[in-house]
């Protein structure tokens, strides 16, 4: 980005012919000398914050442990698109397709959501052709804009942040955070063509404010909604004197009806219930839905102990075989006895 930033900048210092020459850049001096400066900052800082920092400079010299590098991450994520090519895996289905995978080669060891490459990600879970359709769009898009040609300062910087967004989503997932998602939704509003005006008298009294003023209502009360559903459902992951009082008692039963965070409530209740044969089949159903939604080792292992007392020896073994390979750690701690069941851990 310090590159082409000091290649707009040197395209003012040396317009075309015809072109006005307008100077509001730095110089391309000041914006290539960002890159030294961006490396000691690397190096400097973690010095500063102390021990326990792991520096950029410490990563690049020893790479990633081999099990969590992106190049195993991404050959799991290749291995998983070979099996569903045309329509995926599903939407949010790429922890569950990682977990049940048995891999040829090395595997990444940790829960797999992500691909850390969104055209990888959109592949994964949508298929090739949605993926080719999405993002050939959204570059047919940028294509169509010329941002080459822009001179505007506030325009080059909505470009300047869509292209860093862009280029972190090749190796991590930033549009999957609030924040990155209000700066790319800004930036492409601010730079979407706006229609040609045309001249209308302006209308009169409250009538032209009423539609803004009903969407900012519906927004207000759709995040307030959402900020209390969220309050009473984190209630279920916080120790008994941590929660607010009035779901400080019988918190699971007071907020089964969650809408937005049902999964989150579920998840609670398989890790707070004690599977018996009396409730087996009940534990089973509900293990075996949050599989899909989170498969940690508490999920496993109250679907291994269900099937085990319903009889369903087969999949308490493939299941259990699956839980050894990808959580070796927690398969060992599970053979000792030990609980995987607190849901605020």
């Amino acid at each position: 980005m310090s590159g082409i930033s000091a290649c707009l900048a040197w395209r003012e210092r040396h317009p075309r012919q015809g072109d006005t020459a307008s100077t509001r850049l730095p110089p391309p001096w000041a914006l290539l000398a960002l890159i030294p400066a961006y490396f000691f900052a690397a190096w400097l800082l973690p010095l500063l914050a102390g021990a326990g920092v792991e520096g950029m400079m410490h990563r690049l010299r020893e790479g990633a442990p081999d099990a969590h590098s992106r190049l195993v991450l991404w050959a799991n994520v290749l291995e998983l698109i070979a099996q569903h090519p045309w329509t995926g895996w599903g939407w949010g289905e790429l922890s569950f397709a990682h977990y049940s995978t048995l891999y040829q080669g090395p595997r990444f060891t940790e829960i797999l959501d992500n691909a850390h490459n969104l055209p990888l990600h959109l592949a994964v879970e949508l298929g090739i052709p949605a993926a080719l359709i999405i993002c050939g769009g959204f570059g047919w898009l940028v294509l169509a804009a010329r941002p080459w040609r822009e001179t505007d300062p506030a325009r080059l910087m909505a470009w300047g942040l869509l292209g860093v967004i862009v280029l972190h989503s090749l190796l991590e997932y930033p549009l999957w955070y609030g924040p990155f998602q209000l700066v790319f939704g800004l930036c492409l509003g601010f730079l979407w063509p706006s229609p040609p005006s045309k001249a209308a008298p302006a209308p009169e009294g409250r009538t032209a404010f009423a539609p803004s003023l009903a969407a900012a209502l519906a927004l207000i009360a759709i995040v307030a909604y959402a900020a209390w559903d969220y309050t009473r459902t984190s209630q279920l992951y916080l120790a008994r004197e941590d929660r607010l009082p009035v779901w400080r008692d019988d918190t699971l039963a007071k907020v089964q009806d969650s809408w937005l965070f049902a999964n989150q409530v579920k998840f609670a209740e398989l890790a707070l219930t004690t599977v018996d044969r009396a409730n087996a089949a009940e534990v089973h159903a509900l293990a075996q839905r949050l599989l899909h939604f989170s498969p940690e080792p508490r999920v496993i292992v109250k679907l291994i102990d269900s099937a085990t007392l319903l009889g369903r020896d087969k999949e308490a073994i493939a299941q259990a075989t699956r839980f050894r390979i990808a959580f070796p750690r927690d398969y060992a701690r599970w053979l000792d006895h030990e609980s995987m069941d607190d849901p605020s851990e």
